[in-house]
Formats: structure tokens, C-alpha cells, sequence
């Protein structure tokens, strides 16, 4: 009666240790462990009870009011074991149909336990029945293959645990193989004392798949809800976040309305400030920071007394002291908001100079924090770059001469190189304050009445093509006078068309000619302009009021056609030269233009896309040394050829500015590259890095890193000085030091001497260098 006793309870207690295996496994998750503990015990209590009364008994040992009591507590115990047996069938059809996951681990014991419960319940000899002893005997034809089910059910146990094992699911596989063992061993202490255990071993397999389903579906719940609460977190962060930096953006957006001329400058400094964070490999979170000190970085305005922030013209002296009080408002102010300490260091510090010389305490190099060495030099561009109530906003070109002179003086050298390579890329002016060009606005008109009355912004024309849509009507002030469009050519550092000697001079204004619709044109500072009518439609016009402008520039000619309804024309203008830029500008004679829109094409035309109609105009026809001269008509658009570099290579040649060279950096540079040919873009071209013989220089490749160090000698006279040295002409050698992974480059004109060593990683040699430049002729180049 013991042993029989112990070999059921043998199984309980396999699967309450299996029960708090799991439990442990799943430590980590807050499962109600407690109330699954106590519905798993309930289970195991009451199994455990009928399994008690449903022991086999040799009954003709007994007496028979013994035996009558044995037979009623085994068939009370039969029955309740099988009441509570499609309890736990129902809770196996639940997970096949409910858990996709775990569907084929209850599938089979589902179907078996089924077929044992039916087989049981109505005596059917096909599993097992009870003979007229009242005993179990087994038999019928399926009760081997339960057990051939049951084995391949462990097998397949057995596998997914180890695969669970060997890709990381260290719970997953754990629980399994308890299952597993367990299994195994309940059935294999019931087969050595000679009973046939399958019922128990499906019974305790179905509690503990009962477990593993609340507990999946318990963590599935925790994890959907911890990421539903997470999303509303980081929802309710980012409103939060968004709250702020509109609070802030609208705060600035109230300080600059204070001057009508400021409109929008704190969100663009703040823009430019991200950006050089940026480009300084400043962390997400570092430029966020910036970003929101640049904002504010105004914010003492609010203290100043408008009649000095408006006022046209130039500050009195005492004027001047209280506006430069608002850095101090401002940190004052700042430092009131706790959270955010950083914000009051961009309102306090924007004004210091690098030199030591600016305000409000006179700070001097990295004593200046980082976050206004940045802002001031955001700061000072914006400010050059858009218009005020005393000057119009100064060209671009001039912009980036004033932060070439101030780097090392006002502006942090690192900030103001960083800046100076903003200004190189942005080759279509989008970082300059522009004002709402309503003429190519869409919507917007440019109503035109005495000739040349309102001319439009210039279009910047490049080597792709520009394409130019619009309507042309009379202009109902004209008194029925017909209209006559025109187009202005012309370049200038601003891209406006000027009339007064002053900005002529200034903007190096210079205009080309002039073009009329109906195939008329004037020519100014223009070499030649060849006119072609057609006198048919392009089919791209559809109305006799509609027309296209087609432009486009390669080197020193320009192709424009103006289609129309009826007719197409085409004029080719040959430039002075090939280093001016070239701009268009809509105007005329009592006519209005509306529903003006361009586009341009992203690919450049070929070369010989415009038929030339004039000679290239040419600065090298002098004296060639050991290699070709070359000429630089804009930004490296030219380059020497290729020379190999080497430790103690030095190069002489001799440079001069082209007529329309009038900044600092229009000079000549040196680049460092790699190729198969050894050329200048040629095959698997790799820019390493350049330098030009203003001082600057520039690391293009993220396997370079530059040690630039540029001083000013004695005999340094200045900048306007130093051009005119290169306008005139000058004779120059750089040398080149090698060592190992290191070269040094090295130079000396009128008193700038720049020292340049680039550091490679990674660089498969052989290194080349040539020659380069902007707006600079290089001829007579010598190699030793």
C-alpha cells in the first residue's frame, strides 16, 4: 500500500519541483506567482487524492467490508480523477487555440489524454479497463501507440530545448527540459514497479502546459503593457520637449520682433550653431544643447530699450554701452531656469572675442566656453549675411573674407573654419538671410511700368540647366499699352542688379547685356551675343500668355532660350571671361509676371553642350616648366597635374590672380589625393585633403586629420595688401616632409606662413599632389 501510495505521489512531488523550477526561471517578471502556485496546487491536491484512492489492491486478502470500502473509495476516487480530467483537456484545447506559439507542444497530449478519457469513461478495451477484481489491466490496440506517441512527444521535447539552448533562450530551454526529465523519470519508476504510468505522465505534462501558458501570457501582458507605458512616456516627453522648444522658438521669434530686421535670426544662428556642433562631432544631446542656447542667446534684449534696438544708423557711444549690457541681462535671466544651466552660457558669452577683446568680461580663448565660442561665430554670420535698417545684407563672399581676417582674433580658429566650409558648400546661397522673392514665389506677381522700373532678384545660372515658367500680361496701370519683358544679365556679389557707382564698385556689379522676348537683345560687358529665332512653337507652351526660360552656363558661355507659343528663341552670350558667376533678372516694360516658378536639373551638361561662338580667353599663355600651366576659373574647377609625393619634394611656380579675383581666398591651394592614374578625379579618385595659401585648410577624408598652424610674420602689411600681392603676381615653393604616415606641407607668401601636416590612416599609397586654386592662373611649375 506504500509503495503504490509513494509511486503516484512519486509524480506530484516531480511536478511541484518542476512548478518551482519554473517559478525561479521567471523570477524576474512580477507574475502573480502566488495565486498560479495555489491554482497549481489545487491540481496537484486534487490528483494526488484520486490518485490515492485509485491504487491497485488485491482485494481477496480482505475481509469483505474491507474490500466493499476499498471498491467505493476506488470508484469515488476513478470518479473524481476523470471528472477533473476534461478540466484539464479544456485548458489544452485553450492553449492549441488560443497560443500559436506553443500549439504543437499540447496539441498531442490533448489528443491522447482525449482518447484515454473517452477509452476510461466507457470501458471501452481499446487502452486499458478494469476486470472483475476490480484492477487495471492493460490492453486494446492503441495502448502502445500512446506510448510510441508519448516518446516521440518527449523527442520532440527534448530537441526544442536544446535548440531554445543553443540560440541564447536559456529559460525557455530550462523549462522544457524539466518537463522533459520529470516525464521521463515519473514514467520510468512507474514501469520498474510494474505499473503502466502514461495517464499520470499526459496528466502532470498538461498541468505544467497550463503553467507555461499563464506564464507566457502573463509576461506577453507585462511586456505590452511596459511598452505601451514606455510609449507614453517618451509621447509625454516629447510633447513635453516639443512644449519647450516651442516656448523658447516663440520667445526668440518675440525678441527679434522687436526689430523688423532681425525677423527669424535666433532660429537661424541656432540652426548654424547645430550644425557646427555638428560637424565637430558633438554628440545628439550636445547639439540639442547648443541649439536651445543659440535660441535664447537674444534673450537680454528684452531689457534694451527699443528706440536703441530700431534705431536707424549708428550708435552713440552711451548707446552702444547699454547695448552691450543684454549679454548680462540675458544670463540673468537664463540662469533662473535650473534645469537647462547651459542656456545662459551662449546668452553671456556670444559677445567675447577670441583675442580677449569683447564683452561682457573680456574672456579670452578656451577660457570663452565652447557653446558661445560657437554661437559667436554663428552669430556674427547671420548678422553680416541679412539686411538691417542701416545697409542692405552683405554679400556672402565678403562674409566669409571677414571670418577668414577674424579667425583667430574674434573667432575661435576651429569655429571659423568649420563656418568658412559651410559658406564653400553652400554653393546656392541658402544660408544668407533672402528675402521673400515674391516674383518666383508662385502665386506672387512683379508688376512692371516705366522700363526697368522693378527688376527681380537675380537666378543664379549654373552648368545645369535652369528652366524659368511664367505668365506675362499687361500691366493694368499701362493705359493699354503693350507689354515688353525682358531679362537682365549680369553678375554681382549679391546677385541684385545696382545703378550707383558706390555699389558697382562694392559688388563688383557688371552687367552683360540685356534680352527681349520678341528676339532683340543688347549687349553690354558681353564678348559677343548670337541670336537665333524659330519661328515655331517648343510644345511645351500651350498659351500664347505663357512662356519657358531655358538657361544654362559652361565656363564662358551662356545658352538661353525663351520658348513660347509661336516662336523660340535662342541666344548664346560669350562672357568676358569664365570666372564671373552669371545671373538673370525678370524685368521690362509695362508688364506683369505671375505664376512664376523654376526648376533645375540635377545632372551638369557636357562640356561642349554650348556651341562656342568666341575664344576661350586665356592668363597661361606664358612659359610652361617641367609640367602644363593651368588655370583656375573658380573653386578647384582646374588642377596641375599629378605629383607623386615624397619626403623633401618641393614645388616652384608661379601664380596671379585673375581680373575678377577680389577676396582673400581667391588665391591658389594645394591638394592631397590618391588615384590609380596619379590625376585629379581621375580613376578611383580619393580626396585626402587641401590648403590654401590664405591659411585655411581643409581634411576630406574621414581617414585624415589635419595639425594646421598658420602665423603672420613681420612683414605681414594686411589683407588687402596680401591680395594685391596675389593680383600682381608672385613667385612661391612649397615643400613637402614625409614621415611615414605623416606629410607636412609647407609655405610662405607675404607674410602668411602656413604649416600643414596631414596625418593618414588606412591611405593606400602612392599620395599625390597638384596644384589648385580659385580665380588663380599657375604657370612655369618647377618640380625638384
Amino acid at each position: 500500500m506504500l509503495a503504490t501510495y509513494f509511486s503516484v505521489n512519486f509524480l506530484t512531488v516531480m511536478i511541484l519541483l518542476a512548478i518551482i523550477a519554473m517559478m525561479y526561471v521567471n523570477r524576474d517578471v512580477k507574475i502573480p506567482a502566488t495565486s498560479l502556485f495555489a491554482l497549481s496546487m489545487i491540481f496537484m491536491i486534487l490528483l494526488t487524492v484520486a490518485g490515492t484512492f485509485d491504487v491497485w489492491t488485491d482485494v481477496s486478502v480482505l475481509s469483505p467490508e474491507e474490500a466493499a470500502r476499498v471498491v467505493m473509495l476506488r470508484r469515488i476516487g476513478s470518479a473524481f480523477g476523470y471528472a477533473l480530467r476534461p478540466c484539464v483537456i479544456l485548458v489544452q484545447i485553450l492553449i492549441v487555440l488560443q497560443n500559436w506559439k506553443y500549439r504543437f507542444l499540447s496539441v498531442i497530449p490533448a489528443v491522447v489524454n482525449g482518447i484515454v478519457y473517452i477509452a476510461a469513461l466507457f470501458g471501452s478495451r481499446i487502452a486499458c479497463f478494469i476486470d472483475d477484481n476490480n484492477s487495471w489491466n492493460p490492453g486494446g490496440p492503441l495502448r502502445m501507440t500512446i506510448f510510441y506517441v508519448l516518446g516521440i512527444y518527449l523527442l520532440i521535447l527534448l530537441i526544442i530545448s536544446v535548440r531554445a539552448f543553443s540560440s541564447g533562450d536559456r529559460k525557455k530551454s530550462l523549462i522544457l527540459l524539466v518537463i522533459f526529465v520529470q516525464a521521463v523519470l515519473a514514467g520510468l519508476h512507474e514501469y520498474m514497479i510494474g505499473t503502466e504510468g502514461y495517464s499520470n505522465i499526459i496528466m502532470a505534462l498538461c498541468i505544467l502546459e497550463y503553467y507555461i501558458y499563464l506564464t507566457i501570457i502573463y509576461r506577453q501582458e507585462l511586456t505590452d503593457k511596459l511598452d505601451a507605458n514606455i510609449d507614453k512616456a517618451e509621447e509625454a516627453g516629447e510633447k513635453l520637449k516639443n512644449l519647450s522648444v516651442e516656448v523658447m522658438a516663440a520667445l526668440a521669434s518675440a525678441i527679434d520682433a522687436k526689430d523688423p530686421y532681425t525677423h527669424g535670426h535666433s532660429s537661424r544662428v541656432a540652426e548654424y550653431s547645430r550644425k557646427l556642433a555638428e560637424m565637430n562631432g558633438k554628440s545628439e544631446d550636445e547639439c540639442d544643447e547648443v541649439y536651445y542656447a543659440a535660441l535664447l542667446h537674444d534673450v537680454g534684449k528684452i531689457g534694451v530699450r527699443d528706440s536703441i534696438i530700431t534705431k536707424d544708423g549708428k550708435l552713440s557711444p552711451d548707446e552702444y554701452e547699454e547695448i552691450k549690457k543684454h549679454p548680462f541681462y540675458g544670463a540673468q535671466i537664463l540662469r533662473q531656469i535650473s534645469e537647462y544651466p547651459y542656456l545662459s552660457i551662449g546668452a553671456c558669452g556670444h559677445h567675447e572675442r577670441y583675442d580677449g577683446k569683447g564683452y561682457p568680461f573680456g574672456l579670452k580663448g578656451t577660457d570663452i566656453p565652447e557653446i558661445a565660442r560657437i554661437i559667436s561665430v554663428a552669430d556674427a554670420y547671420d548678422a553680416m549675411s541679412s539686411k538691417r535698417s542701416y545697409r542692405e545684407a552683405i554679400p556672402q563672399q565678403i562674409v566669409r573674407e571677414e571670418i577668414v581676417k577674424g579667425s583667430g582674433t574674434q573667432f575661435d580658429p576651429e569655429y571659423a573654419r568649420l563656418m568658412l566650409h559651410m559658406i564653400d558648400v553652400d554653393t546656392e546661397y541658402e544660408m544668407s538671410e533672402r528675402e521673400e522673392v515674391r516674383e518666383l514665389a508662385g502665386k506672387d506677381e512683379l508688376v512692371i511700368g516705366e522700363y526697368r522700373s522693378k527688376i527681380s532678384e537675380g537666378m543664379l545660372i549654373t552648368r545645369s540647366v535652369t528652366g524659368v515658367y511664367m505668365t506675362i500680361s499687361e500691366n493694368e496701370k499701362g493705359h493699354g499699352k503693350k507689354p515688353v519683358p525682358s531679362l537682365v544679365l549680369f553678375d554681382s556679389l549679391d546677385g541684385r542688379v545696382h545703378d550707383t557707382e558706390r555699389e558697382i564698385r562694392d559688388l563688383n556689379y557688371c552687367e552683360f547685356g540685356e534680352l527681349w522676348f520678341d528676339g532683340k537683345s543688347k549687349q553690354s560687358e558681353a564678348r559677343k551675343i548670337q541670336t537665333t529665332v524659330y519661328h515655331h512653337g517648343s510644345g511645351e507652351v500651350k498659351k500664347n500668355n505663357e512662356y519657358k526660360i531655358e538657361a544654362v552656363k559652361v565656363k564662358d558661355h551662356v545658352l538661353i532660350k525663351i520658348l513660347g507659343y509661336k516662336q523660340m528663341i535662342e541666344h548664346i552670350i560669350a562672357l568676358p571671361d569664365s570666372s564671373r558667376y552669371f545671373y538673370i533678372g525678370l524685368t521690362g516694360e509695362y508688364c506683369k509676371y505671375g505664376n512664376v516658378s523654376t526648376e533645375k536639373t540635377a545632372k551638369e551638361v557636357d562640356e561642349n553642350f554650348i556651341p562656342r561662338i568666341a575664344e576661350e580667353v586665356s592668363y597661361i599663355d606664358g612659359p610652361a616648366g617641367d609640367i602644363p600651366n593651368v588655370q583656375i576659373d573658380g573653386y578647384r574647377t582646374d588642377a596641375s597635374k599629378g605629383i607623386e609625393v615624397r619626403d623633401g619634394l618641393k614645388i616652384r611656380f608661379h601664380a596671379k590672380c585673375l581680373p575678377t579675383a577680389r577676396l582673400v581666398w581667391h588665391c591658389p591651394f594645394v591638394d592631397v589625393f590618391c588615384s590609380t592614374d596619379g590625376t585629379v578625379n581621375g580613376s578611383n579618385y580619393r580626396d585626402l585633403a587641401f590648403m590654401r595659401f590664405d591659411g585655411e585648410a581643409w581634411e576630406c577624408d574621414p581617414n585624415i586629420s589635419l595639425e594646421h598652424n598658420v602665423t603672420t610674420e613681420d612683414h605681414f602689411k594686411g589683407w588687402d595688401d596680401w591680395k594685391k600681392y596675389n593680383h600682381d603676381g608672385f613667385d612661391t615653393t612649397v615643400t613637402y616632409k614625409v614621415d611615414e604616415n605623416r606629410i607636412t606641407v609647407t609655405t610662405e607668401n607675404a607674410g602668411i606662413c602656413a604649416v600643414c601636416t596631414i596625418i593618414m590612416t588606412d591611405i593606400d599609397k602612392p599620395v599625390y599632389t597638384a596644384v589648385t586654386g580659385d580665380q588663380v592662373a599657375i604657370t612655369d611649375i618647377h618640380i625638384e
